[in-house]
């Protein structure tokens, strides 16, 4: 049986915030600054990816009737699952299989506590 391929897709908020975060990064490396918090988070975030990509179902699933509205409304949602970052953010996810061969997961949200 062939390994399911995995795919990761950020979405919306999860995106900008992200490309933030990426963007604080790179300014605070150009100036020097290493091991803050922004550093911190990125990594945090692009381990919890690389996880994920071994093991979709890494994170804590969210019951079904706990799942926000405006996630069923805009991403189509039926199942959600999340993973604590670095300093109370969390990474929200939902699980798509649109062919048997591969699974796509795509985060939604990057939030803070």
């Amino acid at each position: 049986m062939a390994e399911k391929r995995v795919s990761v897709k950020l979405l919306g908020e999860a995106k900008q915030v992200y490309l933030k975060l990426q963007q604080a990064v790179r300014e605070e490396r150009e100036k020097g600054i290493s091991g803050s918090f922004h550093q911190t988070l990125l990594k945090s975030v692009d381990s919890k990816i690389e996880l994920l990509k071994a093991n979709y179902d890494y994170g804590k699933q969210i019951p079904r009737k706990l799942i926000p509205r405006k996630y069923q409304l805009e991403y189509e949602v039926t199942n959600l699952w999340k993973i604590d970052l670095a300093g109370y953010w969390r990474l929200v996810y939902a699980l798509k299989q649109p062919q048997r061969e591969q699974t796509e997961i795509e985060i939604i949200a990057l939030l803070r506590d």
